[in-house]
């Protein structure tokens, strides 16, 4: 539904004659006779579709001048599609974007000349290239890849993955890529695709290695259908050798001249880096065959029934999509920006409650935010797809989402840093490696960009002043982070002024590279010390809110799941505490906790921080109940308002529970929400001018705060310096002797 209002997806493109692999025939094809007859039925089914143009990232074998060679193909590949423009399928529909702008800037989004080689295709939007067929993204298990020899198990081929990042200290088990055991010409990298496959391209990187620089830079490709007959991919007369890397860690694409079917696929490497060894990270572009029969392509299959627009998003689409979504639901959502990114694009946000743009006495608020690093593309897509989808299900009745909306006043912020995915999505994401975007444009992190507050805290704790000098509690930023010369970015000062504004009790960051929930602290409190479990006096509590995450994701808490990286999050149930990880000062989480009422956590939403736009609905699936059940957490504790005996709301009343070194406060309608596992607390609430109050609370197991409300009333002492202000008076000092022989006076004469 939402679609409809949208820009669509590109035309489907046209299919490209396969390259015959008849003499594949007089192999040995065993178990594999069913996959190699069905590839004759589907290349003679395709036979009238005309001939895909061809491109000149390829150096024929023994040319000696390979720029004039690729001048020629060059020339032939422009004269060909210049006859060919005018053709299209007969079925094919031409929709018109509302955004030309946008449309022309996705069309364009992998020419980008700094990121590939100079043999990099140029991308034609006409045509629909296929997508990467799952190395990356572990779509591809390790059992489908082999290789002729590895250098030791830490570099086999499980390990040959694009953007595999290696351990710090790059031990046996998880190093940065595949190393051949012997640095020859000898050497192959296989992926068995388990299907019939249209393969369409490589994309290679260098080893990822903080010690060693190791990477291919030509290599020739095979296909297989029975893995032991092995056919080169030739122009004819010659076999074909790619180009590789020259350095590595940008990724480096080459799109075949023709796409060419068959199970198997080989990457032969024929020269690397001179001081290096053969070292590779690998990602196939292909696209899978029809095949009904094929079991175990049906028993991994997910595919999702919502009707939502699964599709990357420029930061124009973005806004317009959240304008649609507005339009479809106004009377539960709102439209606003935050503040502005350091090349001046607007942040922004949308709320969604039965009552936009009002604080409602005891409705707690929550947040969502995403794209902290630009570069980790998911969470921003996941968001926009939460924000639709809970638009169309309010409409259609869905009591648990009506219940969410009418109870919550949430907020998604879908893109925090702009700038970093602008630069992301200009080269598309099999081609930005790492770390392109990530930075804001002024080169800083921002989720790190915070004051580190709990420098402060625990200096103040090691001499004993607290609480009597300093609140365990909304810690004051310091006077030198508020300075113009200060290092912040201008999103960190953005985000910032809004947790200061919104009485917020619960957020999440949605961040990407990995499958794991973090909770604070992120700091490890002994000086040195790179990880190291440093729990917050709520550690119980965040260790369910981050449990509550993982364990309704489908993948998080898989003890069966492939690794991501380094690391198997799987077995401490997909969280972790964030200086047990890493230790990271100034987190986004840690801020929020000690300088605001908000429990905040990282949920690293999957293994590929920008995946393919392919990959979308898949990863919907794999987080959408896990977005909605935390959400709903914020609905767990106890909750309440402050009194007076006026009945008035009393602001920034300090909320205790006795034994948690940790207080909250009320907000300015005198209303607080305190996040509690279930259990029985003794509960105190008291503000300056007031006396204090004690009472137990009880939280059950059920879904909902328990009310625990306060009525405090005035001091003596607070009364009298309100009547002596109100006459402008002040109080008499007298000196005690004075104020003895008064009193003495007084009860002689009996008064």
């Amino acid at each position: 539904m939402i679609r409809k209002h949208l820009r669509l997806l590109t035309p489907l493109a046209l299919l490209g004659l396969l390259v015959g692999l008849a003499d594949l025939s007089h192999g040995s094809v065993g178990e594999d006779e069913d996959y190699y007859m069905q590839g004759l039925l589907i290349r003679e089914q395709y036979n009238q579709v005309q001939v895909l143009e061809k491109q000149n990232s390829f150096i024929p074998d023994g040319e000696e001048d390979p720029k004039e060679h690729s001048a020629k193909k060059t020339a032939k590949a422009k004269s060909d599609s210049s006859k060919k423009t005018d053709k299209t399928p007969a079925d094919a529909k031409t929709v018109k974007s509302p955004n030309k702008k946008a449309e022309k800037t996705k069309k364009t989004a992998v020419k980008n000349p700094n990121s590939v080689s100079e043999g990099e295709q140029q991308y034609n939007p006409i045509k629909k290239e296929c997508p990467p067929i799952g190395l990356e993204s572990l779509k591809i298990d390790d059992f489908q890849l082999h290789a002729s020899s590895t250098k030791r198990y830490g570099l086999g081929a499980h390990r040959g993955r694009l953007n595999i990042q290696a351990g710090l200290y790059e031990d046996d088990l998880y190093d940065g890529a595949w190393c051949a055991g012997r640095d020859d010409t000898l050497q192959w990298f296989e992926v068995d695709a388990r299907r019939l496959t249209k393969f369409t391209g490589v994309i290679t990187q260098g080893r990822s290695s903080l010690w060693s620089s190791d990477w291919v830079t030509s290599y020739k490709v095979m296909f297989s259908n029975d893995s032991h007959t092995w056919i080169t991919l030739n122009n004819g007369s010659e076999d074909l050798i790619f180009k590789g890397n020259r350095e590595k860690e940008i990724p480096v694409r080459n799109i075949f001249p023709e796409p060419v079917v068959s199970r198997y696929i080989r990457i032969n490497p024929r020269s690397w880096f001179t001081r290096g060894s053969i070292c590779m990270r690998v990602e196939i572009l292909g696209c899978p065959m029809p095949d009904p029969n094929n079991y175990y392509h049906r028993r991994n299959e997910v595919i999702t029934t919502d009707d939502l627009d699964f599709r990357h998003h420029s930061y124009k689409e973005m806004r317009q999509l959240m304008k649609v979504v507005n339009e479809m639901c106004p009377n539960i959502t709102r439209i606003y920006n935050i503040g502005k990114s350091q090349s001046g694009l607007k942040l922004y946000a949308i709320e969604i409650s039965d009552n936009p743009g009002e604080h409602e006495v005891g409705e707690p608020e929550f947040r969502y935010t995403a794209g902290l690093h630009g570069n980790e593309v998911l969470g921003r897509e996941l968001l926009l797809l939460l924000m639709q989808f809970m638009c169309l299900e309010y409409l259609s009745g869905n009591q648990r989402i009506r219940h969410l909306v009418e109870e919550t006043r949430i907020h998604l912020l879908p893109s925090v840093n702009p700038d970093g995915y602008e630069k992301a999505f200009e080269v598309g994401s099999e081609l930005i490696g790492w770390s392109l975007g990530r930075w804001s444009n002024d080169g800083i992190d921002i989720h790190h960009n915070f004051p580190d507050l709990n420098a402060i805290l625990w200096a103040v704790e090691a001499k004993k002043w607290a609480p009597r000098k300093m609140f365990n509690h909304h810690i004051a930023i310091p006077d030198w982070y508020q300075s113009t010369n200060a290092s912040v970015a201008l999103e960190t000062r953005a985000l910032i002024a809004w947790m200061e504004k919104m009485p917020f009790v619960l957020g999440g960051n949605l961040q990407g590279g990995e499958l794991v929930v973090t909770f604070p602290y992120d700091r490890t409190r002994s000086q040195g010390v790179v990880r190291e479990q440093t729990s917050t006096p709520d550690d119980h509590i965040f260790r369910w809110l981050a449990f509550s995450y993982a364990s309704t994701h489908r993948l998080m808490t898989d003890a069966n799941r492939r690794v991501c990286h380094t690391q198997d999050f799987a077995k401490e149930d997909g969280t972790i505490n964030g200086a047990s990880w890493h230790t990271a000062a100034g987190s986004m989480n840690d801020f929020s906790y000690l300088h605001t009422n908000c429990f905040e956590l990282s949920m690293y939403v999957g293994c590929d921080k920008f995946p393919h736009e392919s990959d979308l609905p898949e990863e919907w699936e794999n987080n959408r109940e896990s977005l909605l059940v935390f959400m709903e957490q914020v609905h767990r504790g106890i909750k309440g308002v402050v009194k007076d005996h006026q009945g008035r709301g009393i602001a920034n009343a300090i909320i205790s529970v006795e034994g948690i070194n940790h207080d909250i406060r009320t907000a300015a309608d005198g209303d607080y929400w305190r996040l509690l596992n279930p259990g029985e607390y003794r509960v105190t609430a008291r503000a300056e001018g007031y006396s204090l109050l004690s009472k137990k609370c009880e939280v059950g197991y059920e879904m909902g705060a328990t009310r625990c409300d306060f009525t405090i009333g005035r001091t003596n002492m607070s009364r009298i310096k309100e009547i002596m202000e109100k006459f402008k008076k002040q109080p008499i000092k007298l000196p005690m002797r004075q104020l003895a022989a008064r009193g003495s006076r007084r009860r002689r004469l009996g008064t």
